[in-house]
């Protein structure tokens, strides 16, 4: 059964997906296969239905969100098409197999209020102030500021390079005045190093997305925004461009969103109606 998951794992690398999702996959399966083997099933090819929704009713019987169980639903259903396409079963037991109903919240986006309460409370952290400015005004992703290398960095044309990195093609952004001054400011002081990633320690190594992200949870209470995440800065970005009426088309491209239906979706939570009149993007 590690064959076949193993094979399922080359096969979601070869087709380019991301680390976290081809790890999340494999555990899912595993998952899957660890729970059915207490019936005595210790073949993929013997699996049916009733035996992916008995998984799909323990889950939820021990805490399991329904949006975590439908991921894992994908998950079965992503694997047992790949084993049926190489003829490694005869059916697939997963075609029938339902998605628990579940309500998809709206993205968490900061009032204007809110996001200056978080620029005051790290303004005397210069390397966190420069990190909230990025995230806020280019919409850029946690994992892409992480990833940034000093070479990246185009400040006298006012923009920057996001490097290509797993399922996400290489594409360059535009800074605006807040961002590269609050990046300056930082660079002026970043300690001396050998490492050329952009945000470093004081010892000189890489500021860590699991780092960055733990400081900003801290500076987000300090300014007392509730329920607000890291990733809420790039809701934030896009909801902020689209109701001043930058383009759909060129807000999808600049924030890396691989389908433009993903971007067109912000539409329906800002509360404004975007200003046709100036399609241009906008400092916040």
């Amino acid at each position: 059964m590690m064959q076949a998951i193993d094979s399922f794992r080359n096969h979601l690398t070869q087709q380019g997906r991301a680390s976290a999702t081809i790890l999340a996959y494999s555990k899912d399966i595993e998952q899957l296969a660890a729970f059915v083997k207490k019936s005595g099933k210790d073949s993929f090819a013997v699996y049916t239905q009733a035996d992916i929704d008995a998984f799909k009713a323990d889950l939820a019987s021990t805490g399991y969100t329904t949006k975590s169980i439908s991921r894992k639903i994908n998950s079965i259903k992503a694997f047992f098409a790949y084993m049926l396409s190489n003829g490694q079963i005869a059916e697939n037991p997963a075609v029938s197999v339902t998605h628990p109903k579940y309500d998809i919240k709206p993205p968490r986006i900061l009032t204007k209020l809110e996001y200056r309460a978080l620029r005051d409370a790290c303004r005397e952290d210069i390397r966190l102030a420069a990190i909230v400015e990025l995230l806020l005004q280019t919409g850029m992703r946690i994992s892409e500021l992480a990833n940034l290398k000093m070479n990246d960095l185009d400040l006298a044309s006012n923009q920057i390079t996001i490097r290509a990195y797993e399922s996400h093609p290489e594409r360059t952004i535009p800074i605006n005045a807040p961002a590269k001054e609050s990046l300056e400011k930082y660079l002026s002081q970043r300690p001396k190093s050998v490492n050329t990633s952009v945000f470093i320690t004081k010892t000189g190594n890489p500021f860590l997305i699991r780092n960055i992200r733990s400081n900003l949870d801290r500076f987000f209470r300090i300014a007392g925004i509730e329920d607000a995440k890291v990733n809420d800065l790039r809701h934030t970005f896009i909801a902020q461009q689209l109701t001043q009426g930058s383009p759909l088309v060129y807000i999808s491209k600049l924030v890396g969103h691989k389908r433009l239906s993903t971007t067109e979706k912000y539409l329906e939570f800002i509360s404004e109606k975007p200003n046709r009149d100036k399609p241009r993007l906008i400092d916040l």
